[in-house]
């Protein structure tokens, strides 16, 4: 067993380092590595790694409902170990399209960033959905850019939960120090990020 876990933190830690400042794309104020950048770097330190789109058990469908919005299930193994991604498919504001408004370039599009966040998981360019420092010199100009508000059931929330999982030593405290480098967190954010890692931590 203890084999098992120097593997897993080997493993996580040998992707955690990869250098990803030459495959940074932008899209507004968002700082992204696109999926296939993402792949790339992850197949050439995992050659045997594998991705996994989950389809629907009755409907055989590569995304599933509540019956109102949609999501996608992706998973990624890296040396043995997956991580699952759960996405809402949405729109370019980041609002989820409703059932009857998706088509399958809109699940596509989402399965594609499923797969560049189930990667993240594993270490590979994890710290661009947590705002983190990527040492690098940012202009002055973006440097005193006004704070994203931190909102629930945002892109942004989802990258600040993933953060979370894989930092699960961290304080609530530590957290929201690192967070307010970035965001104006909301009242009702907080209460989500408590909640959540009191969820992981049982």
């Amino acid at each position: 067993m203890s084999n098992t876990k120097t593997q897993v933190k080997s493993t996580y830690e040998t992707l955690k380092s990869v250098d990803v400042k030459g495959f940074i794309e932008k899209k507004g104020a968002q700082s992204y590595i696109s999926w296939a950048s993402a792949w790339d770097l992850l197949k050439t330190h995992c050659p045997d790694a594998q991705r996994k789109v989950y389809e629907h058990d009755h409907t055989g469908l590569n995304y599933f409902t509540d019956g109102r919005t949609c999501y996608v299930k992706v998973g990624v193994i890296a040396n043995g170990v997956e991580h699952i991604d759960y996405l809402p498919i949405m729109d370019f504001r980041n609002n989820a399209i409703p059932v009857d408004k998706v088509n399958m370039f809109d699940v596509n599009k989402t399965i594609q960033r499923s797969t560049a966040k189930a990667i993240a998981m594993h270490g590979i360019g994890l710290s661009l959905w947590t705002g983190e420092d990527l040492s690098i010199e940012v202009p002055k100009e973006v440097e005193e850019k006004k704070l994203v508000t931190l909102e629930v059931g945002t892109e942004n929330m989802e990258r600040v939960l993933a953060y979370i999982a894989n930092n699960s030593t961290k304080t609530l405290a530590q957290i929201t120090k690192l967070l307010s480098q970035k965001y104006t967190i909301t009242a009702k954010a907080k209460k989500e990020i408590s909640s959540y890692m009191k969820s992981i931590n049982k």
